[in-house]
């Protein structure tokens, strides 16, 4: 139990932060709301388990027209997911990525990254693939989300175009 004077003193603070909480839902029920009615394309994407309705929607958003893309490859480098290269004689060093592009969307798409990585994902190919990338040497794991989050972005923009739904075993369903 609190003492009276601790809890007096706190009561306003708890009571703003249910405030907050209370607002947060509200936001979360309105942009789940606006990728239902406005933007239906993003059910589809939100069928990649770790891609919620947030991530969906900015990215719908940003892209704004898949078809812009010549190939869905290019859609990485659109959004700086992409290895910078400093080729120079016969060296090829192993660059950070370029950063290029929508920041708050590369963010999403890192934090589903690590999300389809963490313990919490659920098996697929993209999740075998990025452990295994996961487990190669020094700085693996950080190379490894960000390799994740690139052929994510890949992904969702397949699935754009072609109106298929997500299956976590494609070898598996051909």
């Amino acid at each position: 139990m609190l003492s009276g004077a601790l809890l007096q003193a706190l009561t306003p603070l708890l009571e703003q932060i249910g405030q907050l909480s209370e607002q947060i839902k509200q936001y979360d029920r309105m942009i789940l709301e606006m990728s239902r009615v406005s933007h239906p394309e993003t059910q589809l994407l939100r069928t990649v388990h770790g891609v919620g309705p947030l991530t969906a929607l900015t990215y719908v958003l940003t892209l704004d027209d898949p078809h812009r893309f010549e190939r869905s490859r290019d859609v990485g480098c659109y959004l700086g997911l992409r290895p910078r290269r400093d080729q120079s004689g016969g060296r090829d060093p192993q660059l950070g990525i370029t950063k290029a592009g929508n920041v708050y969307l590369r963010k999403l798409l890192v934090e589903c990254a690590n999300y389809i990585l963490g313990p919490h994902g659920k098996d697929s190919n993209l999740r075998r693939w990025g452990l295994q990338l996961a487990g190669k040497g020094k700085n693996a794991r950080k190379r490894a989300i960000v390799a994740v989050a690139r052929k994510l972005a890949i992904l969702l923009h397949r699935l754009w175009i072609t109106q298929s739904r997500y299956v976590p075993f494609y070898e598996a369903a051909a």
